[in-house]
């Protein structure tokens, strides 16, 4: 059976204020999913709440992967289950090396931490990302494009089961873009990564294909469909879905 991640009927607040109001969706392996929406829809939070991030209270529903319920987990143990999330704003971690961060995931995984100084080599030059930043403090004075590279070399070495990419092209010029994007979408078939994409435009989805793209407003997903739905949204807005609470797959 196919590996999946299942979001069912998801309700979260921040603040005292109720922000995901019933997410279902659900990603399988090697399945991109893309969810679209404009600022202050929702689409961070659900990002926040699937890594596991502290001051988001969950009100109801489930994450599962492949069955097992996540939200009952901290945010490394869900890592281990094979959730991998990048941040819209990847934080600096200051005296850590990354190669060494690499290495204690693998070494938690139960697999060889030795093996990982070589993978990051060769996934930095895959990406372009200058293998200095290796031995470099987690994203201590890494530009905006470098902690995104640097992400998704990470996310290359670790190979996780499923991928939240929360706002992947933030910051990216169209040159870094495509090459992050690709290489997330070669994943989707080299190691069978299941991909939930988080984004605001649909430049992302140029080179990271989605099968499936949901329309994420006022904390509910109001329709879900193709491809084409992502060019859709690019050319006609948000603004006949803002009071649709249908979901459709047209």
């Amino acid at each position: 059976m196919s590996a999946k991640l299942k979001i069912s009927g998801l309700r979260a607040s921040v603040g005292g204020t109720e922000i995901l109001r019933g997410i279902d969706l659900e990603v399988g392996a090697g399945e991109v999913h893309a969810v679209m929406g404009p600022n202050g829809s929702g689409k961070s939070t659900l990002a926040h709440v699937l890594s596991g991030r502290p001051g988001y209270k969950v009100l109801g529903g489930s994450v599962t992967l492949d069955g097992k319920e996540l939200l009952d987990l901290p945010a490394w143990q869900r890592a281990q289950a094979g959730l991998f999330c990048t941040l819209q704003y990847p934080l600096e971690v200051p005296g850590v090396q990354v190669i060494d961060v690499l290495a204690e995931a693998r070494r938690a995984a139960g697999g060889d931490p030795e093996a990982v100084a070589q993978e990051a080599r060769t996934e930095a030059g895959r990406i372009g990302l200058d293998e200095r930043f290796l031995l470099r403090a987690m994203n201590v004075e890494f530009s905006g494009g470098e902690r995104k590279r640097n992400e998704t070399m990470q996310l290359a070495v670790l190979k996780p089961r499923f991928a939240v990419l929360d706002e992947l092209d933030s910051g990216l010029d169209v040159d870094a873009l495509r090459v992050i994007a690709r290489r997330v979408e070669a994943a989707t078939t080299e190691s069978n990564l299941g991909v939930l994409a988080i984004t605001h435009y649909a430049r992302l989805l140029t080179e990271l294909k989605p099968d499936v793209v949901h329309v994420l407003l006022q904390g509910r997903i109001v329709r879900t469909g193709g491809p084409d739905l992502a060019n859709e949204l690019e050319s006609t807005g948000y603004a006949e879905y803002r009071d649709s609470g249908v979901q459709s797959s047209g």
